[in-house]
């Protein structure tokens, strides 16, 4: 029997090895976006790097002979980057300022408690500091208002930090003298190429609020103080913040023991008062930085209660938040200072 041979079958593979890439393709395609699902993303709410860096400095509770040093990517989370980073070889450094100057350093400006002078020093990298000298301002207020015996209205023993707050009183009358007994808070104020410090100062009255302007790029030599006019007798912890023309000053009234807030066209003045935020009573120390969105938070010292609070404002600081106190530090830091700069 004869068998017959036929040619062998050839099957065109080439479709259907098309056809099985094709499946594979699309089931890999299938399982990553399904992996993609799974991968976790950034919630909308982590903090990401906001590109600036918050540093604040402060006296403590514990100690108002030290300076610690803070940072914050975002102007409330602050953690502890030295404790101690500075103390004075005498008095005290108590209501610091800081800010980096052209040259590359870092600066602070203190309260001494220690006669009519305030204490400078500088640091590289804000962690170990340098004292660099204390400026005695011997002469300041003869024949002003606000700044007599402490005998007229207003009178105010004070409470609170570190052993005395507040005004040794304040009067109506001029001043019978010229010679500065206390010369406290100060605070940097710079604009364009022109370093400023208000300072506090009384010659035995009320304190009133007195800008000095560096006359050397080193800030080694001061102009004499100049007050700052229309606010007035019995007015401590000044600092001014400028948005656009508008300077705007925020000082504890001593007497009623409030924050207040005055505007002008000129960082001397005239002021006038404008209506406060609802900061409450017995809060000093204001500190005032913008914020990663444009908004301005203000720091206070709720320094009866030992708590620290915060309040912003959205609308060029026509009206304010609720206080809240700032986590994490409230009840150790005293009368802080706060510097933004890019990170």
């Amino acid at each position: 029997m004869k068998v017959a041979h036929h040619a062998p079958v050839v099957v065109d593979t080439a479709s259907v090895t098309l056809s099985r890439r094709t499946v594979l393709s699309a089931v890999t395609v299938v399982l990553l976006a399904v992996a993609g699902l799974l991968v976790p993303t950034p919630a909308s709410g982590d903090a990401a790097p906001s590109g600036w860096r918050y540093t604040m400095v402060a006296f403590s509770n514990s100690s108002a002979r030290d300076m610690d040093v803070y940072e914050s990517t975002d102007g409330l989370e602050y953690r502890m980057v030295r404790k101690s980073a500075y103390r004075p070889p005498t008095g005290y450094v108590r209501d610091a300022s800081i800010f980096r100057h052209t040259d590359g350093w870092y600066y602070v400006t203190y309260t001494t408690a220690d006669g009519a002078n305030i204490g400078f020093a500088r640091s590289r990298d804000r962690m170990n500091w340098n004292f660099l000298y204390n400026w005695p301002v011997p002469l300041c207020c003869a024949f002003l208002p606000g700044t007599g015996d402490g005998r007229g209205l207003g009178s105010s023993s004070g409470s609170g930090s570190a052993g005395s707050s507040g005004s040794a009183g304040s009067s109506d009358g001029p001043s019978l003298s010229p010679f500065t007994t206390k010369a406290w808070a100060p605070e940097w104020f710079v604009e364009g190429g022109r370093v400023n410090v208000i300072l506090s100062m009384s010659t035995g009255g009320g304190f009133i609020p007195y800008v000095m302007t560096a006359l050397d790029p080193g800030l080694r030599i001061w102009s004499p103080p100049v007050p700052m006019l229309s606010i007035g007798a019995d007015h401590i912890d000044t600092t001014v913040i400028k948005v656009g023309p508008t300077y705007h000053a925020f000082t504890k009234n001593e007497t009623k023991k409030f924050i207040q807030h005055a505007v002008a066209t000129s960082l001397l003045g005239p002021y006038r008062f404008v209506p406060p935020g609802n900061w409450g009573l017995l809060v000093e120390g204001p500190a005032v930085v913008q914020l990663p969105n444009g908004a301005w938070r203000m720091y206070l010292d709720a320094y009866r209660n030992g708590r620290y609070l915060y309040s912003d404002s959205t609308d060029g600081m026509r009206t304010w938040s609720s206080v809240k106190q700032i986590p994490g530090i409230s009840g150790t830091v005293r009368h802080v200072g706060v510097m933004r700069e890019r990170a």
